[in-house]
């Protein structure tokens, strides 16, 4: 058995092979770049207007106005002293402007322009090269693409960009007594809900489930569903079977299908019975079945690795500190992940901590940990993942 911070420390050391493709702006959300992205021109590429205004020549409060300017007009235009020309947001400035005065403190009399106030030099003008220049670097290597990402990988004119491959994972289900949602139940059988927990938990984080396996408690049918699902992904994760019960076959046909054992039973609660193990590049978490415990170690351990294997710069999830609103004691000989909510700078610890009990997490948006015979008093910190 190994500590938190010994798994911990074991899952995210894992040497992985990255692969990278290139894919179209409109699917890389949420990828992570694999290319050092450079500026291919200056940005913005020209002069421009920041407001609906005047482009002014000379700093005066009277001017001649002599043109116009929309956006997108390509037609230059040069300015004399004491001359303006009405222009729009983001369209080219004339030749020889010295400001742009927003159109709300001016006043147009026929052909002529007043202004409220002085201009100032260079006043709401866009320079060329004000947010980037040619050849600079943009994003680097490792960088995760958000929305803003796309935005400016488009105004730079790329369509494309070369991303690191997100993992292929498969997960397979144990179980005799689980049942698919919708058929009859039985006494003594239960509905199977953590495919449906971990696929959402993996889109939750910008990962696919690309199948699904249902394989009843039996070593042979254990064994050969292990083989089929790591032929043909990067990642395995197993819920059930792993603990140490007459019909847990997870670790035997695990081993028998060549995976090394990283590390097996972690000191904590829930998820004590979890394996993490790899076959080459290929990587197995052998997941507890309880729903609590499943998915407490898939945001614990699961995704930091997926997160790795993706290329990302940062992987797992971020530690926070917030204040507990009540009293709390852990008496088990155990460190402990609590459901829990994180609402208004405050974390509250929420009834139904049992590992099969998951409404909680559903309720919840946090994990809260606490060491062993620990006791935390209200107002004082504890240490939190916010895993929604």
């Amino acid at each position: 058995m190994v500590t938190i911070e010994e798994a911990l420390r074991i899952v995210k050391s894992q040497e992985v092979a990255l692969k990278t493709t290139t894919i179209s702006l409109s699917e890389a959300l949420g990828f992570t770049l694999a290319r050092k992205v450079l500026a291919p021109f200056d940005m913005p590429s020209f002069d421009n207007s920041a407001m609906d205004g005047y482009a002014l020549c000379g700093l005066q409060q009277e001017y001649t106005l002599v043109g116009e300017i929309a956006a997108g007009d390509t037609a230059d235009l040069v300015l004399k002293e004491g001359e303006a020309a009405r222009i729009f947001t983001g369209a080219k400035v004339p030749e020889n402007t010295t400001a742009v005065m927003m159109q709300e403190k001016t006043n147009v009399e026929n052909t002529r322009l007043f202004l409220d106030e002085m201009p100032r030099e260079s006043q709401n003008i866009r320079k060329r090269g004000g947010e980037l220049a040619a050849g600079q670097i943009v994003f680097e290597v490792g960088h995760m693409i958000n929305a803003a990402t796309l935005g400016l990988l488009g105004s730079l004119g790329l369509k494309k960009v070369e991303v690191f491959q997100k993992p292929n994972v498969k997960l397979i289900t144990t179980g005799n007594e689980l049942i698919a949602p919708g058929q009859q139940r039985e006494e003594g059988q239960i509905y199977e809900s953590n495919s449906f927990a971990l696929s959402g938990a993996l889109e939750q984080f910008g990962f696919r489930c690309s199948e699904k396996i249902q394989i009843k408690d039996d070593y042979e049918a254990t064994k050969s569903g292990i083989a089929g699902a790591l032929d043909s992904c990067d990642m395995l994760l197993l819920s059930g079977g792993i603990s140490v019960g007459d019909y847990d076959f997870v670790k035997q046909a695990l081993e028998e299908n060549g995976v090394e054992e990283q590390f097996y039973k972690v000191m904590q609660k829930p998820g004590k019975p979890l394996f993490f193990g790899r076959k080459a590049n290929k990587f197995v978490f052998a997941l507890p079945g309880n729903p609590a415990s499943s998915l407490t170690c898939f945001y614990v351990y699961v995704l930091p690795l997926l997160q790795k294997l993706s290329g990302a710069e940062n992987y797992g999830l971020t530690r926070y500190h917030f204040p507990l609103n009540h009293d709390y004691e852990n008496k088990g000989n155990r460190p402990v992940f609590l459901k829990a909510k994180y609402t208004n700078g405050k974390i509250e610890i929420l009834d139904g901590q049992g590992s099969s009990m998951i409404q909680s997490m559903a309720l919840g948006n946090a994990l809260a940990f606490m060491n062993a015979e620990s006791a935390v008093k209200k107002g004082e910190s504890v240490e939190c993942l916010l895993i929604n």
